[in-house]
């Protein structure tokens, strides 16, 4: 019985650490980008939204080629008298076929349309390329998702460490101070200076704590891992701080390069093409037919005979709408509107691309300033912090000071890693604008 509950313990206890083990993960940025892609509901509608066009312009292609049209039928007749012709010395008996059985393959070849269905069939083409280049504009932007949810979090997990990190210290410093008053050499109100700035270092750690349960929350989110999952981030801060071509070059990159501006013009194309087509309606359509009859009897050979016989027939067909209530003329005008439509939206996105790269070109600068300074800050808060502490041991300054340059070190090491975050982000926004996501 013993040896049972042994059993049984140790087969929950590695149950749970398996359970324990599912649920904390350790990420690098291009972990999670490739678990993102992976498992992202919205990509994986944008790539059934790509197949379903590259199956459409599949559908009316296929109108441009031969049709081939099979039909069958069985019929059985009522009972009716023969016919019959009296002739002087005969009678021409025409027999009575109950049971009739035919069979009718029909060819049918565009050979003119006025280019229509070739331009419905380029229409349907240049939509379904812009859609994949829609699937790659959403998977850009997933990219950047994750990037921006991963250095979020990181963020959150640093300001938490920062402020584990101030709480000790001033934990410290109150010691220092409590034995300080007991030998005679501070005073009571020092120790609650000390005490009052504790306690709002503990605030700020349990506002941290909460921030970081909050990004890691949103990164499982953006991944789509479970939301309970405890993340590691392994992938250090270590801006490069390069440097970047001029302004107006990225913006031409980001014209050659951005999904959207690219999935715009195949989408100009498409409307180009649907003017075409909505012209064909003032041409003729003609039509090459064939067809190839079997039947029992052959309603074609005269008289009819209780037998399967064949016959077929080829020719040319026309079609012209003389008058259609100017539904032509509808059509040609509503495909030129859409066309100057889209013309526009592409001008309009042309100009909201140059901004944005613009944007994003002069935060990335500000951001690589940012940190350099945030450097300097920190270097100087930490030397002042290390001066003031000796002075403080040795009774050559007061408590106030030291407060003030723990606060101080706080601050600039905050603010270094709030710059580096910064730029992390901003690297990720130009590189998305300017169609580097990767």
């Amino acid at each position: 019985m013993n040896k049972r509950l042994n059993v049984m313990a140790v087969a929950i206890s590695v149950m749970l650490v398996q359970q324990l083990a599912a649920q904390q993960r350790a990420l690098t940025i291009e972990e999670s980008i490739r678990i993102g892609l992976e498992y992202s509901k919205v990509l994986h509608a944008s790539q059934m939204k790509a197949a379903y066009a590259d199956a459409k312009a599949s559908e009316v292609a296929a109108t441009l080629y031969p049709s081939v049209r099979v039909q069958a039928a069985f019929q059985k007749l009522s009972s009716v008298p023969e016919f019959r012709i009296p002739i002087p010395g005969n009678v021409v008996t025409f027999p009575v076929v109950l049971n009739t059985y035919n069979a009718r393959a029909t060819l049918q070849q565009p050979l003119f349309t006025g280019w229509k269905l070739q331009a419905a069939s380029d229409n349907a083409s240049y939509q379904a390329e812009a859609t994949r280049l829609d699937l790659a504009k959403d998977r850009a932007e997933l990219i950047y998702s994750v990037k921006a949810a991963y250095w979020s979090l990181y963020r959150a997990k640093e300001v938490r460490r920062l402020a584990d990190e101030n709480v000790n210290q001033i934990s410290a410093h109150l010691n220092d101070v409590e034995n300080l008053m007991k030998q005679g050499m501070a005073t009571t109100n020092d120790v609650l200076k000390v005490r009052v700035q504790l306690s709002n270092s503990k605030i700020l750690q349990s506002d941290a704590s909460n921030n970081e349960q909050i990004a890691m929350l949103a990164f499982n989110s953006t991944v789509g891992l479970p939301l309970e999952t405890q993340v590691t981030l392994t992938s250090p801060l270590t801006p490069t701080t390069k440097d970047l071509p001029e302004v107006d070059k990225l913006v031409a990159a980001a014209f050659a390069q951005r999904p959207e501006v690219r999935g715009m013009e195949w989408r100009l194309k498409a409307s180009d093409a649907g003017i075409t087509a909505a012209k064909g309606g003032w041409l003729p359509q003609v039509y090459l037919t064939g067809s190839y009859y079997y039947a029992r009897p052959n309603q074609r050979i005269f008289p009819a005979k209780d037998e399967f016989k064949d016959s077929w027939d080829i020719g040319v067909s026309l079609q012209f709408d003389v008058w259609n209530n100017l539904t032509s003329l509808h059509q040609t005008n509503a495909a030129q509107a859409q066309y100057e439509q889209t013309k526009d939206a592409l001008a309009m996105q042309r100009d909201g691309i140059t901004l944005e790269v613009t944007q994003y070109y002069l935060s990335f600068n500000q951001a690589k300033q940012r940190i350099h300074l945030s450097e300097l800050g920190v270097e100087q808060a930490n030397e002042n912090y290390r001066v003031t502490a000796e002075k403080f041991k040795a009774g050559l300054t007061t408590n106030s000071e030291l407060l003030d340059a723990e606060v101080a070190l706080l601050q600039s090491k905050l603010q270094l890693t709030q710059a580096l975050v910064e730029y992390e982000l901003a690297e990720a926004r130009l590189e998305k604008a300017i169609g580097q996501a990767n």
